[in-house]
């Protein structure tokens, strides 16, 4: 059987935003959600496409991650970002396993989109959990419909996938983009309220503010931007937001 290799998009040493603490974060490259405000469309492609990724094993990823460990301390560790990462479960899983025989603190941040209780992902993804500690959940939409207009996909899958990691015990952040004129309705965001509150394990609710700052990715890829004109929403619609959801951020 051949080594895992990860198809990675880039690192970051330092990042504050994705998880407890100061984390070590890896970018997956492969995506099949076509979100109309992505700010990183250059993680899109997917295996055997021309995509400039870079092929390395986890044991690779782990040493260089390794040189950051006292920055860590107790709440830091590794991120596992995308893309979405869970197109390369094998690699993740991989990785946290190494990364726990360590004693290092590892999370990963999806979006949910490939999971499927059929196998053989299921079986994967159950072995996957033992070595997660934290799963940052981003829920683009509540409503299905308003879902598939955003992003290409379904959501049912999705809010399975939490209620699957709620019952299993397993600690999340769910977070949100706030879009104006797409996200910022209050019924979706009571909706999506009640839908959190349905779940045992969520210790952090996150409102990210949709901003404009990958739009030229969209242009220097010759990918139409479909928010042509839509601006970061209010300092009044993010309070908004975050009382609705009970924000921590």
């Amino acid at each position: 059987m051949g080594e895992t290799l990860g198809r990675v998009h880039s690192v970051e040493s330092f990042g504050s935003a994705d998880g407890p603490g100061v984390r070590y974060i890896v970018f997956l490259k492969g995506c099949n959600m076509r979100c109309k405000y992505c700010h990183n469309p250059d993680t899109w492609a997917k295996c055997g496409e021309n995509d400039g990724a870079k092929l390395m094993t986890p044991q690779e990823v782990l040493k260089t991650a390794m040189r950051y460990k006292a920055y860590w301390k107790q709440t830091g560790g590794i991120t596992v970002s995308g893309g979405e990462a869970l197109l390369q479960i094998d690699f993740v899983t991989e990785l946290f396993k190494l990364a726990k025989e360590k004693g290092v603190n590892t999370c990963l941040d999806t979006s949910g989109n490939p999971f499927t209780v059929e196998e053989p992902f299921f079986g994967k993804f159950n072995e996957l959990m033992k070595y997660t500690d934290l799963f940052m959940l981003d829920i683009k939409h509540i409503d299905d419909e308003e879902h598939k207009k955003l992003t290409g996909q379904t959501n049912k899958n999705i809010l399975d996938m939490a209620q699957y990691l709620s019952k299993n015990g397993k600690k999340m952040w769910i977070r949100h983009v706030l879009v104006p004129g797409i996200t910022t309705d209050e019924r979706y965001l009571n909706q999506l309220r009640e839908f959190i509150d349905t779940l045992k394990t969520v210790d952090r609710v996150e409102v990210l503010p949709y901003h404009t700052l990958g739009v030229f990715k969209w242009k220097e890829l010759g990918i139409p931007y479909q928010l042509e004109g839509v601006e970061p929403p209010t300092k009044e619609q993010i309070e908004c937001a975050k009382r609705i959801l009970n924000c921590q951020n």
